[in-house]
């Protein structure tokens, strides 16, 4: 745990961790939070401008801006999250067993990650879709049957290195089982890198699915979805801007405090980039010289 304490010297971590946090909060009270039912249609206030009642104004249906921005938060942050744990579970699974086991099973996991692997994540998104049709329960679908075989092979690396530790050795040697050995030794050590994974494909997914349902092939109205909201206010985006400034910022401030959370974690897990971060002017290590500003130790 000393290494997360560094997270907490980091600013823009810190804030990006209340932030998240934060939002996280508000999609799951979003009934108690929000001050309109999402879909309640008022064409009296359609366009209406931001007022008492209507902080963020109204849509095009006269709908609360600010109640579907957070109810939004539900499929474009809380969904993907929960997608993202499924798909980091089946990977971690196969990337243990393929990392542990080697040989065969090795070779066999391999081949299917490199068939999955093989084309480009957006081309066999778009052509899940198309088997099996738009809307948001096969984005997410397609999300985990995809991306599951990038977790296995990164995490099959890092089981692979633990694996071959003295300590592991012993364990064998002393007759532990298989399961026992990747739960008490090699699952402590691997979840640094799963941690750094998931967090760095997490604003990833929500920029994905957030594209798909702007283009139409994501969340469908009348759900609220911020890449849903982009889409609906598309064609008065000249006339009114502010209904795709709510949702884009949304998007943006979401998906830059994730990877400034992602990154400090990242850094707390690699001493190399720890020190760097602390001694902005201190060492930088090259081909084992250690070089300071003034000269060379």
């Amino acid at each position: 745990m000393k290494r997360f304490k560094f997270i907490w010297k980091d600013k823009p971590a810190v804030l990006s961790l209340f932030f998240i946090a934060a939002i996280l909060a508000a999609g799951i009270f979003a009934p108690l939070i929000a001050p309109h039912a999402p879909g309640e249609v008022r064409m009296d206030l359609r366009f209406a401008g931001p007022s008492p009642d209507y902080l963020l104004g109204n849509d095009h249906l006269g709908r609360c801006v600010l109640s579907r921005l957070i109810y939004g938060i539900r499929p474009s942050v809380l969904w993907v999250m929960a997608a993202l744990i499924l798909t980091v579970g089946i990977g971690a699974f196969f990337g243990f067993i393929a990392g542990y086991f080697k040989g065969r099973t090795d070779a066999v996991v391999m081949r299917i990650c490199d068939v999955m692997l093989s084309f480009p994540g957006y081309v066999m998104i778009l052509a899940v879709i198309g088997i099996v049709g738009a809307g948001f329960e096969n984005i997410l679908i397609a999300f985990v049957c995809l991306k599951w075989a990038w977790f296995a092979r990164v995490i099959r690396t890092s089981v692979m290195q633990v694996a071959e530790a003295d300590y592991v050795k012993f364990s064998k040697a002393l007759g532990a089982g298989s399961f026992q050995i990747m739960i008490k030794h090699i699952l402590p050590v691997s979840l640094s890198d799963i941690a750094v994974l998931a967090s760095s494909s997490f604003g990833s997914m929500i920029l994905q699915l957030s594209g798909f349902s702007f283009l139409g092939l994501g969340v469908q109205a009348p759900n609220a979805e911020w890449g849903m909201m982009l889409n609906e206010a598309r064609e008065v985006m000249f006339s009114k801007p502010g209904l795709m400034l709510a949702p884009g910022l949304a998007i943006v401030l979401v998906v830059s405090a994730v990877n400034f959370l992602s990154d400090a974690l990242q850094a707390a897990l690699d001493p190399k980039l720890r020190t760097s971060k602390q001694n902005p002017q201190g060492q930088t290590i090259a081909s084992g010289t250690a070089i300071q500003g003034n000269g060379v130790a």
